[in-house]
This record gives structure tokens, C-alpha cells and sequence, in this order.
């Protein structure tokens, strides 16, 4: 089986890359694919749509041009609404053809209630049942396309808590996204979850953080940007995620998928010169990464 480093890529989010207005300065993707090949990671997420190209073969060009490949890619989806089914599987059918054709494994799914107004209303029985209905689903159709649907928890989506995303595990086969920083910010051990639930994961995002800022972040005293750019997600093994422990527990259970060090951080005082900025930080996740493969060949 690859080693661990051989199975994790890089996310354009660690480069500050997002869609959202005001959230900081957007590096060139020139320059933010060259420092992923770089730092030696050899696939990526796709990252918000638009930044990347979005015709397949334009994307699978650009991509291993630098030496990467894609592992697949983030869309929200309104699966609490039946009278939204029919957009939100059109929106399935589309990003599920493009990450297909661009050679991508993985379709990552966050339960929203719109794409565009991640608000969280009082969910009904009725509303869970819909849930749980699209997502086998949209699993379903994502399949047609050779990709597997991976449920990602997440904050100010609809599955976001501890007792959320537990009631979703036991009411839903669903694959999920075991994303360390998510799951101890909505209050879920993520030891624990791999620990109980290894079988069901089959994507892991990899983030650190810091417990007194994603406090400030669940008491409603900053936005997620406004945290994120306070600092909330540190280098691997600098924070409170215990992304070590995660990790073993996954290889112990054989887990054979990727690892995406997914460090959301934002850029806020000017684009860097070339070699510093965001880089440094992936740099010093990498090197952990390589710290934990030591540990598990002595």
C-alpha cells in the first residue's frame, strides 16, 4: 500500500484560495499549483469552482502540467428541500460529469440549505428523512459517473454538530469525509470517529486548530472567515486536533484513501514573495506527515 505522504494531496484552501468575497487576497493558480508540486504533493482538490479551468481536458492539462492529479472536489448541496430536488440533481449530474472527466475519485457532499445562504433552520423529521433520501441519492448518481460520494461535515451547514453528524451515522450508510477540524469544532471527538466509524470513512481532511479560537467561533463572537483569518487553523501538529492520533488510528484500521491537508487560511496583508506566504505552513504540515511515517516504520 502507499505510504501516507504518497496518498495526500494539497487543497487550494491552504493557499487561501476560496470564493468568498472579502476573504483575502487569491494567489495566482500558476503559482499555487507549482508550490503544491513543490512541497512534493502530487494531487489536489479542486477548490472553488471557477479558479481551476472547468472544461475537463483544459483541467486535466493544467493540472499535470505540474504533476498532479485530482481528487475530486466541494459541493454544497440543498438536500433538506424537496422542492429543491430537481436543481440541486442537476447540480449533481454537472460537477459530478466535470470531476469524472478530469480523472477526480471523490465527490464531496456538504448538506446545506442553499448553495448561496448557508442558513441553519430548525430541521423537521420530514426534513432529516429528505436528507437522508438524497443522499443515497445523490450517492447513486455520483456512482454512474465511477466517483464515491463522501458527506462532509461542516460548519454552517445543516450537519455540523456532534449530534448531528451522529444522527446522520446512524440513520445513513453514507461515506463520509473525516475531517478533523470540522468534527472537534461541531463538538465530535475526531479520534473517536475514527476509532468507530474507520469503515465508513473514505476521504480525510487533515486540519489543525486551536481550541480557544474555535470557541470564540461556536459562541458566535467571529464569523468562520473572521476566525480563519484570526489564525483558527495552524500547521499540522502545532494544534488541538490530534491529528497523530488520528492518523495511526486510520492505518491501524487499513485505511487506504487520501489525506488532503486541507489549512484554511486567508491573506490579508498583500500577496507574498515568491516562497513565503501560505507554502511555509503546508511546508511544516508535509514535514509532519514525514515525522509520523518515521514513527510508524521504527
Amino acid at each position: 500500500m502507499a505510504t501516507v505522504l504518497e496518498r495526500t494531496a494539497a487543497a487550494p484552501i491552504s493557499w487561501g484560495v476560496c470564493e468568498v468575497p472579502g476573504w483575502g487576497t487569491q494567489l495566482p493558480a500558476e503559482r499555487v499549483l507549482r508550490e503544491m508540486s513543490e512541497v512534493g504533493l502530487r494531487a489536489t482538490e479542486l477548490g472553488s469552482i471557477g479558479y481551476l479551468p472547468t472544461d475537463p481536458a483544459e483541467l486535466s492539462r493544467t493540472l499535470s502540467s505540474f504533476g498532479l492529479a485530482l481528487t475530486g472536489g466541494f459541493n454544497p448541496l440543498a438536500l433538506a428541500d424537496p422542492a429543491q430536488r430537481g436543481e440541486t440533481l442537476d447540480r449533481v449530474h454537472q460537477s459530478a460529469r466535470l470531476l469524472a472527466d478530469a480523472g477526480a475519485t471523490d465527490y464531496v457532499t456538504c448538506a446545506v440549505s442553499d448553495p448561496d445562504d448557508w442558513t441553519r433552520p430548525q430541521l423537521t423529521d420530514s426534513h432529516w428523512s429528505h436528507i437522508y433520501s438524497m443522499l443515497d441519492t445523490v450517492g447513486d448518481t455520483v456512482a454512474g459517473y465511477g466517483l464515491t460520494q463522501v458527506l462532509h461535515p461542516h460548519v454552517d451547514s445543516l450537519i455540523e454538530t456532534a449530534a448531528e453528524v451522529q444522527r446522520v451515522l446512524d440513520n445513513s450508510d453514507v461515506h463520509w469525509v473525516l475531517d478533523t477540524g470540522h468534527l472537534l469544532i461541531g463538538g465530535y471527538d475526531p479520534v473517536a470517529f475514527a476509532a468507530n466509524y474507520a469503515e465508513r470513512v473514505a476521504l480525510v481532511h487533515l486540519k489543525d486548530l486551536r481550541l480557544d479560537l474555535a470557541a470564540e467561533l461556536n459562541a458566535g463572537a467571529s464569523t468562520l472567515m473572521q476566525a480563519v483569518q484570526a489564525g483558527l487553523f495552524v500547521p499540522l501538529g502545532q494544534g488541538d486536533a490530534s491529528i497523530a492520533a488520528v492518523v495511526q488510528t486510520m492505518e491501524a484500521a487499513n485505511y487506504e484513501h487520501w489525506y488532503v491537508i486541507e489549512q484554511d487560511v486567508a491573506i490579508t496583508d498583500g500577496e507574498p514573495p515568491e516562497g513565503d506566504g501560505p507554502i511555509r505552513d503546508v511546508q511544516r504540515s508535509v514535514a509532519f506527515i514525514r515525522s509520523l511515517e518515521a514513527g510508524f516504520d521504527s
